[in-house]
């Protein structure tokens, strides 16, 4: 990654001085930032506003008493690993890993370096933590609960969509640990057989399968598109949202960000802002904290958004009472 590039990209978010960290006195504390994304993508721009206000919040300036080191996977994952190990070679205070696959490469690297990550699954599924409450390694931060919310984010579809009973679901079986898979896979089931739903689950392992995902799906003749919560599928939104419009597929996804592309729902906690929000685990940690004290955070407020405009072009009625109970309509 060339530091040029880094004065380009986000130098209009925080203007952070990365290239000159050499030059700041020796007690300024590092943090490293790892994200799934390029550093031109919309998503690790707002990832990286979001935890610079949160920085700010907290009274760090970037560049001046506190430096960053950010460091870009641009959607493949697999290059995690390797970033994460620059990172900890770098010596850096505390690691930042902005979700669960960039946490499990960054554990991986390094059982010392503490780390906070903003956005989790399941983390004690995925074996980042002991316990919500007792963390006991190097890991802490937030859980968005994205796994456990899918029963919930197909029940709000079949209740927009009352005659629907064909639901195609996109699901990454890579995005979080086996097992944390394996439930939200088992549970998504059980829900569409309560709603008297056929569930098809489609594969999605790197973005180009997306094309060959909804050409599946349109040839079932799914009555709908559940997106399943994953960092990669989540960068990946204004595309689901595109195809899922070419194919005329209302769906139901894990942020508001899909509804605001122009997708028809969505269901689950402000993801963007964790990112914000973690800087109370970055302070605590620079003035001696240790991770394994700090309790992982659980959303308390989650958010149901509607997209109507969306809805009329697909000819779809939104009954009222779901309406009412939306945190956000666009219209």
């Amino acid at each position: 990654m060339k530091r040029r590039d880094v004065f380009h990209v986000i130098g209009g978010v925080a203007a952070w001085p990365l290239a000159v960290s050499a030059q700041q006195p020796k007690n300024v504390p590092r943090i490293g930032f790892l994200v799934t994304g390029s550093l031109e993508s919309p998503e690790a721009r707002a990832i990286l506003k979001a935890f610079d206000q949160g920085l700010r919040e907290y009274g760090y300036i970037a560049g001046q008493n506190v430096i960053l080191e950010v460091r870009a996977a641009d959607l493949n994952v697999e290059r995690f690993p390797v970033l994460a190990s620059e990172l900890v070679s770098l010596n850096v205070d505390l690691i930042v890993a902005s979700n669960s696959l960039a946490a499990r490469a960054v554990q991986q690297a390094t059982s010392n370096t503490p780390i906070v990550v903003p956005v989790m699954g399941d983390p004690v599924g995925d074996g980042l933590v002991a316990s919500l409450a007792r963390p006991g390694g190097n890991i802490t931060g937030s859980t968005f609960l994205g796994p456990q919310l899918v029963p919930k984010r197909l029940a709000l579809l079949k209740e927009a969509l009352p005659t629907a009973s064909q639901v195609a679901a996109l699901w990454h079986p890579g995005a979080y640990g086996e097992r944390t898979m394996n439930d939200m896979v088992k549970e998504a089931k059980e829900a569409a057989l309560t709603l008297a739903v056929h569930l098809r689950l489609v594969a999605v392992r790197v973005p180009d399968d997306l094309d060959r995902a909804f050409s599946a799906v349109a040839a079932e003749r799914a009555d709908a598109l559940l997106i399943f919560p994953s960092p990669m599928l989540f960068n990946q939104r204004k595309r689901i949202v595109d195809l899922a419009a070419e194919h005329r597929l209302p769906t139901m996804a894990m942020g508001k960000e899909f509804v605001q592309l122009g997708g028809l729902m969505s269901y689950g906690a402000d993801i963007i802002d964790f990112n914000r929000r973690c800087v109370a685990y970055v302070d605590r940690i620079l003035k001696g904290a240790k991770p394994a004290d700090l309790p992982v955070e659980q959303p308390t407020k989650f958010e149901l958004f509607i997209n109507l405009k969306t809805a009329k072009t697909f000819d779809i009625e939104i009954p009222a009472a779901l309406l009412a109970r939306a945190d956000g309509v666009l219209e």
